[in-house]
């Protein structure tokens, strides 16, 4: 599977706050475990990390944990 990369717009807006993600320190994520899809921006790691938490991106998607 190959995957392009390509620059975004001058004025791409961040996945959760809609802020320009030239303006900061943007961060691309994309999903490549069956379909690449298009990427998503966000403008730096806080923007990505709440809309994570906000969409339960984590949820059912930990390492295999035991509290012994």
């Amino acid at each position: 599977m190959a995957t392009t990369v390509e620059t975004p717009a001058p004025n791409e807006a961040c996945s959760y706050c809609g802020a320009r993600i030239f303006d900061h320190d943007p961060v691309c994520v994309r999903d490549c475990v069956e379909d690449c899809g298009s990427p998503e921006y966000f403008c730096h790691y806080a923007c990505l990390v709440s809309y994570v938490e906000e969409e339960g991106l984590t949820t059912g998607n930990a390492c295999q944990w035991s509290p012994d």
